[in-house]
């Protein structure tokens, strides 16, 4: 069985032979033509360098059907690993009930069923909040850890090829905890939150907290004015308020270290607002505080890698943490792209956010709303919409499609910007192609720019 890692946790197990019929599977729906190669069978026992080869290739074929939009959204791929997760930590189906927090501490227990998707409990949760059909998109399930002060580190978004209950069980530890959010970036979205009772109490829940937890940036006047609003019940008043404030509508992530400007700085990252804002510790102990625009990352990527363990011989080798990284691709000017890395157990939550945060601005672009940016049923299937699914890699940047076009005349926009190309990586110790997230919205800056 091969160990499958999704968002740098161990998802299921699966046998060649499944793999196999998933393939075929996704060849009779989709075609040849858009499946991508799948590893032959062989005849006779493989080799231990064999199994090694075939394992690369089986990791390249699911990242590269995971890339595609319609194959890695597709109900069949996403079934088949929610199936998977599912029978590898031996869950049996069944009705249990679920504990969803609140951003103000409050429980809401929902009765479902251990094989129940994401957006089956998403809408459970809406359900028993009363929260109408047409808002439930703009809210999403986040997978957090509590710390003791009991404020929340953020996991990451649980995604539409996963099952909640087993998620959050299979870790057997309590600090983990499912939790109700607004998934969307723009604050403009806020007014059609507030129309309603239910979404105004919960965007209002959710400031409180942010604000309490420092997240949201209040000098000694607004604090007054706030609590005095707060005194009033004045809900509407009092988001109205925190949205002129620094950090509104940010998520802030734990202390980590990147190397910009120099090596080794201790930085907190928060993501918000089209971009990623960084306060910088320099060795100097000077903080300096800056923003990464996400219009002007080309690409990203996340990569993992296991530190050698330093401990006596008979130490346990699983207890080397996996070092996580994401690193983007920025256009610090017309003629300069430089790789910028932040190295954190929350890498993967930051890439889920940059993609979120350009899907939006897709779908912005395109006049699309965002609440076509969600599924919904029709007589009971589920069908995905044409835009594309928020949290979705987009196709790899060397894929011949339509989509492409923008990307190729936008390089040509940047003759002095030397854009090497992804799968002739320079370094060896650089990932492959498929583990580039492109970036859509990526916007070249022209002399007129300047």
């Amino acid at each position: 069985a091969y160990n499958i890692h999704v968002n740098g946790v161990l998802h299921c197990r699966v046998r060649y032979s499944q793999l196999l019929g998933l393939h075929e599977q996704l060849r009779k729906e989709y075609g040849a033509n858009v499946v991508p190669a799948f590893p032959p069978k062989k005849i006779f026992t493989l080799t231990p360098a064999e199994v090694e080869q075939r394992r690369e290739q089986l990791e390249k074929y699911m990242q590269a059907v995971r890339q595609d939009a319609t194959l890695g959204g597709s109900e069949t791929f996403n079934s088949f690993l929610r199936k998977a997760q599912q029978e590898t930590q031996q869950i049996p189906t069944e009705e249990v009930v679920l504990e969803v927090l609140l951003s103000n501490g409050q429980k809401v227990k929902v009765t479902i069923l251990t094989s129940d998707q994401t957006e089956d409990v998403l809408e459970a949760v809406a359900s028993k909040l009363d929260l109408p059909d047409d808002l439930v998109g703009y809210f999403s399930l986040f997978l957090v850890r509590e710390t003791k002060e009991g404020a929340f580190s953020f996991v990451r978004k649980l995604q539409e090829f996963e099952l909640p209950y087993v998620s959050v069980t299979s870790l057997h530890n309590p600090e983990f905890r499912i939790i109700l959010r607004k998934s969307y970036w723009d604050s403009s979205y806020d007014d059609d939150v507030m129309e309603h009772r239910v979404g105004l109490n919960l965007l209002y829940a959710q400031t409180v907290s942010d604000i309490e937890h420092g997240w949201i940036l209040v000098n000694k006047e607004q604090h007054r004015q706030l609590k005095s609003l707060q005194e009033k019940v004045s809900k509407k008043e009092f988001i109205r308020l925190a949205q002129t404030l620094k950090y509104y509508g940010y998520l802030k992530f734990d202390p980590c270290i990147t190397d910009f400007p120099e090596k080794g700085c201790h930085v907190v990252v928060s993501a918000g607002n089209n971009e990623l804002n960084f306060q910088v510790r320099l060795p100097s102990e000077q903080i300096k505080e800056g923003s990464f625009k996400v219009t002007r990352m080309r690409c990203w990527r996340v990569t993992s890698s296991v530190p050698m363990s330093n401990g006596p011989a008979g130490s346990s080798p699983g207890k080397s943490e996996v070092k996580l990284e994401l690193a983007f691709e920025y256009l610090m000017s017309k003629d300069r792209l430089q790789w910028v890395t932040i190295t954190s157990p929350q890498a993967i939550m930051l890439s889920i956010c940059l993609q979120s945060m350009v899907d939006e601005l897709m779908v912005k672009k395109s006049g699309g709303s965002i609440r076509k940016m969600f599924r919904r049923r029709l007589n009971g299937a589920l069908r995905r919409s044409d835009s594309q699914q928020a949290v979705k890699s987009p196709p790899l940047l060397d894929s011949p499609d339509a989509s492409r076009e923008p990307m190729a005349k936008l390089s040509s926009k940047l003759t002095s910007v030397s854009l090497r190309g992804i799968s002739h990586s320079s370094s060896a110790n650089d990932v492959g192609a498929n583990d580039f997230h492109g970036n859509y919205a990526f916007e070249g800056i022209g002399d007129e720019d300047l």
